[in-house]
This record gives structure tokens, C-alpha cells and sequence, in this order.
């Protein structure tokens, strides 16, 4: 017969010892799937749901600027408009809601608690505006008794606010007439004298605020209690608007105005997606990192809020910023990535072990087509002294020969060949020892 390299006798790896040998491996490795698809992570959904509030312009520019750059990373944001913090707050805690996350004022959940609800950080300060139709400079709140005093929309973050700054300072709707509107309305209604005084919850860059800052006919209030309510309100910040800050040609205003400010907070539901989180706290950190009148740039987003526990997510950020797969890859690939390498470390763990393990199992296999023909020559081996009859001698020599037949039969892989050598070498030791028997009994029966 010809030689050919190519003849599984001689160089083919055999299946069926591969595969024996790597069944407890794809057992495992099965197994480890199975229990990462059990607990792994879902992928994250395309749609959040977002809270903000019909009468909030920022809340609601801020969503929209949101949307934009969720919807570069393939998800769509969805506004849920409402009365305000407080309806913002119920949503989040209502489990049958779909609402996502919410606007929320710093403070407004001090009353009620957090629940299970997390923050993602504050956005931005809000001030407490005062004007009023008077000639004051500088204040205490308690100078406004009696007088008719716009103090929010109620169920909104400003009503809740200035009803407590007005309380404590002893103003109450006994002793004065408190109004229950805010925005426009209530700067309509001061400039034609409905109003003594209102109270607004607004960014310096807002349209109505600085309408008011530049009317001559009403005053900004300075508080001359800033900082004491500050210490007394963990969620009150003692901000100073700088003399000309709001119009340096005109020095408006023309004097240092103290105020209290909560912050705009970014509130979630513990149940978000961590994926999610993690993309939320990157577009929050482009929309408000900027620079601001009362703020330093990268001063925001922060954990200055105080009313909620930070996520884990948001927590990792403000102290190491997005992970670095996040910060690199477009979100889908983050998202595959973080969510693969969740299953490839398990696995790894695993195969590494395996690695030196099969290796053994694959010989150890290989090497057991011979083994049995070792243990049929070792019994013949042991039964040589029980030859008797040139019959017995007969039998024996058969069954030898019929070893031998087998051994050379069997195809093992090349590297393994000199198994097969070695027991056919065993085998015709064996022989030879049989021909030594034959050769002591010839002898003695010959003498």
C-alpha cells in the first residue's frame, strides 16, 4: 500500500477523544451561560420617560435639550408634562408608573422622604427672587406681613419653598394675603400693582426675571437672613448676586443681593437601567458643566442635593467620571461590551483551568485504547507456568498473536505511536518468555 501522509491512520486527530475530552469543559462552560443569561442584565431600553411640569420653562428646555443628545445615541426621550415637583415626586414613587425620571427641587421631598428613589446629583441653583413695589434695599422676609404676596402655583417647587421661608419668618396667610401664582402671571400682575410683592424660583437668564430686574418700579429684595437659612435648611445655598452683574452699564443691580437657592435635581427610580444611568450622567455633565452667574464651570452637575441617596452610577462618576469603554465607544457598542465582558470574565475563569485540564483528559483517553490490551497481556503473562500440553502452548500463542492483530489495528494520532511500539514490544516479550517455557520443558523431557 502506499504511504499517504494524508490517511487518518496516521495524522488525524481523532473526534471522538476531542470531544470525550471536552465534554466536561462545554458542560461548564454551558452552565455558566446559562446562569449569566439568567442574571446578567437585560439590554437597556430605547425610551425614557421624563417628568417636568407645564409651568417650568427650564425643566421643559432642559428635557428637550436632553432629548437631543439621547436621541444621537439611539434613545428616545418622552415628555410627561405635569403640575409640578410634587406630581414629579408621586410619578417616581408610583410603581405603575412609566415615568423614568423627574425633574425635582432640591427640599421638596424633605418632608415626605426619599423612599427608594435615587438622585443622579443637582443641575443647576435656583434662586429665590423678591420683588416687591417698595423702596427697601435690604430686608428681613418678616418686613412683608401684611402685604399681598405671590408665592408659586401650588403643587410646584416654589410654593413649597416660600411657603417655609415665609413661615419661618413669621409671615402666614393669617396675618398677610398669599396668592397661589407664579411665572409671568404673577410679574403681570406686580408691574400693574395687584401685587405688593412675588416670589420667584428662577435662573438668572430666564426672560421674566430679568423683565423684572430692569423694571425701575420694583426692587430686588437682598435677604438679609441668607445665610441663616442656609444653616437651618441643608438645602438652601447663600448665594450673592454681585453689584451690576445682571447689566454693568447700568450697575443692575445696584447693589450686592443676598439670596438662598436650592438646587435643580435629576431624580430616578432605583430600577433604572444602570446603562441608562451611566449615559444620563454623561449628557448631564454637557448640558450644565458649564459656567454660570452663580456657579464656576464643572461646578455642576454635583451631590449637592440632599433630599436623596446617590446612585451607585452617579456615585462612580463624580468620583472617577464614566468608565473608560463608555467614554471611548458610542453607547450601544459600551452597552454590548460591558454587557459581554459580564460573561466572558466567568468564563475565563473557568477555561484558563481548562486549558491544562483537557490536554490530560485527551491523552488519558487516547492512551486507554491500549490499556485493556495491556491488562490481556499481563494475565497471559502470569499464566505462563500454567502451560502444560503442546495444546495449552497453542492456545497461548493464538491469543498473543490476537493481541498483536488488535495493537496494530488500533489508529492513534502520530505523537502517540510509540504507545503502540511499546505494548507490541511488550508482547513480543512475552512471546519470548513462551519460548524460554518451551525451551526448559524440551529440556527436562529430553534428560
Amino acid at each position: 500500500m502506499k504511504f499517504d501522509p494524508r490517511n487518518n491512520k496516521f495524522t488525524a486527530i481523532f473526534t471522538g477523544e476531542i470531544l470525550g475530552a471536552m465534554l466536561p469543559s462545554i458542560i461548564l462552560i454551558s452552565l455558566a451561560l446559562f446562569v449569566a443569561y439568567k442574571f446578567i442584565d437585560p439590554a437597556p431600553p430605547r425610551k425614557i420617560v421624563i417628568a417636568t411640569g407645564n409651568n417650568d420653562i427650564n425643566y421643559n428646555a432642559f428635557a428637550s435639550i436632553y432629548g437631543v443628545f439621547l436621541k444621537q445615541e439611539g434613545i428616545t426621550l418622552e415628555t410627561r408634562p405635569t403640575s409640578g415637583d410634587k406630581e414629579n415626586l408621586r410619578l417616581l414613587k408610583d410603581p405603575e408608573s412609566d415615568v423614568d425620571i423627574a425633574f425635582i427641587q432640591d427640599g421638596e421631598a424633605h418632608a415626605e422622604g426619599a423612599g427608594t428613589l435615587l438622585s443622579l446629583g443637582s443641575l443647576y441653583y435656583q434662586p429665590v427672587w423678591i420683588f416687591c413695589r417698595c423702596k427697601l434695599e435690604t430686608t428681613h422676609l418678616s418686613a412683608l406681613k401684611g402685604k399681598k404676596i405671590a408665592i408659586g402655583y401650588a403643587g410646584n417647587g416654589t410654593h413649597t419653598l416660600v411657603s417655609t421661608l415665609l413661615a419661618e419668618s413669621g409671615v402666614t396667610a393669617e396675618n398677610s394675603r398669599l396668592v397661589e401664582t407664579g411665572g409671568e402671571e404673577a410679574a403681570e400682575a406686580l408691574r400693574k400693582g395687584k401685587l405688593d410683592a412675588a416670589f420667584f424660583v428662577d435662573v438668572p437668564t430666564s426672560y421674566v426675571i430679568r423683565s423684572m430686574v430692569e423694571d425701575k418700579q420694583l426692587s430686588l429684595l437682598s435677604m438679609d437672613t441668607a445665610e441663616a437659612f442656609s444653616r437651618k435648611f441643608s438645602f438652601l445655598h447663600h448665594l450673592v448676586l454681585p453689584e451690576g452683574a445682571m447689566d454693568l452699564v447700568n450697575n443692575t443691580p445696584p447693589h450686592d443681593v443676598h439670596m438662598v437657592a436650592p438646587t435643580a435635581t435629576l431624580v430616578v427610580k432605583e430600577n433604572m437601567h444602570p446603562a441608562l444611568v451611566y449615559l444620563m450622567m454623561k449628557v448631564i455633565a454637557q448640558v450644565h458643566g458649564g459656567a454660570g452667574l452663580f456657579n464656576t464651570k464643572d461646578e455642576f452637575p454635583s451631590a449637592k442635593d440632599t433630599d436623596f441617596p446617590l446612585s451607585t452610577q452617579a456615585l462612580n462618576f463624580y468620583k472617577s467620571g464614566l468608565p473608560i469603554i463608555d467614554k471611548y465607544l458610542p453607547f450601544w457598542a459600551a452597552t454590548f461590551v460591558n454587557r459581554t465582558l459580564i460573561v466572558i470574565l466567568p468564563l475565563l475563569a473557568l477555561l484558563i483551568p481548562l486549558t491544562k485540564i483537557i490536554p490530560m483528559i485527551y491523552v488519558w483517553l487516547v492512551k486507554r485504547k491500549l490499556f485493556r490490551y495491556y491488562g490481556e497481556l499481563r494475565y497471559l503473562d502470569t499464566q505462563l507456568r500454567e502451560i502444560k500440553t503442546a495444546e495449552d502452548q497453542r492456545l497461548f500463542v493464538e491469543k498473543l498473536n490476537e493481541i498483536e492483530s488488535k495493537v496494530i489495528n488500533v489508529q492513534l494520532p502520530v505523537p502517540f505511536s510509540q504507545y503502540a511500539y511499546e505494548l507490541r514490544a511488550h508482547i513480543e516479550l512475552v512471546r519470548s518468555k513462551l519460548q524460554h517455557e518451551k525451551y526448559m520443558a524440551d529440556t527436562k523431557s529430553g534428560a
